[in-house]
């Protein structure tokens, strides 16, 4: 960040904040773990199906979809801001570097493009939708028929994320196996790589 009139560093403020905050592949790794759950919520929450079970029940399932889109703003912004973390090891062929560089950047764009679906829905809803009951998604303007269409949209963007997530698992349990590359310590806790 660059010093100027309003910005300065002479107490060594952001040297400070920045030695206090983790790095980034351990940000990364805190993201990719993290957003797991959620993912696998929503991959088996039915929102028709929440809703008939009381308002308590849907109130977590806002607050999840909150928290996991929150997670995926975090993670576009840190690629926006440095691009990919992941590189393409030394043992991979030219067609598995390809597929890694396609993968990853779809990936992150699959994830902010599933949040935006969220942002749209509230948009072309007819009443105010509250994220986690508290954060207001978007100022509805009473469309029902776009309504319907960003549903939809929105649901087969989401599962054809979960498809692309599961072949990336794939992937890297290949490179680990098969290239024996070490792939999956890079993103694993310390805790599993006596296991790997």
């Amino acid at each position: 960040m660059p010093e100027g009139p309003f910005i300065s560093d002479k107490g060594g403020l952001r040297s400070a904040l920045a030695a206090r905050l983790p790095n980034r592949r351990v940000a990364l790794k805190g993201l990719h773990w993290g957003i797991i759950p959620f993912f696998i919520w929503f991959i088996f929450a039915d929102p028709d199906a929440l809703r008939r079970m009381g308002p308590v029940i849907f109130q977590f399932h806002s607050v999840m979809g909150l928290v996991f889109v929150t997670l995926a703003l975090i993670w576009t912004g840190m690629y926006l801001r440095k691009g990919l973390a992941s590189r393409p090891g030394p043992k991979l062929p030219l067609w598995a570097r390809r597929v890694h560089a396609i993968m990853h950047h779809t990936l992150v764009w699959g994830l902010f493009l599933v949040a935006f679906g969220g942002f749209a829905l509230g948009l072309t809803s007819s009443v105010m939708l509250w994220a986690g009951g508290v954060l207001p998604v978007a100022p509805p303007l009473g469309l029902p028929k776009a309504n319907d269409v960003v549903g939809h949209l929105h649901t087969y963007r989401f599962y054809a994320l979960a498809i692309l997530v599961v072949f990336h698992a794939l992937f890297h349990l290949w490179r680990h196996t098969a290239l024996r590359d070490n792939a999956l310590r890079i993103m694993a806790p310390k805790a599993l790589h006596r296991f790997l």
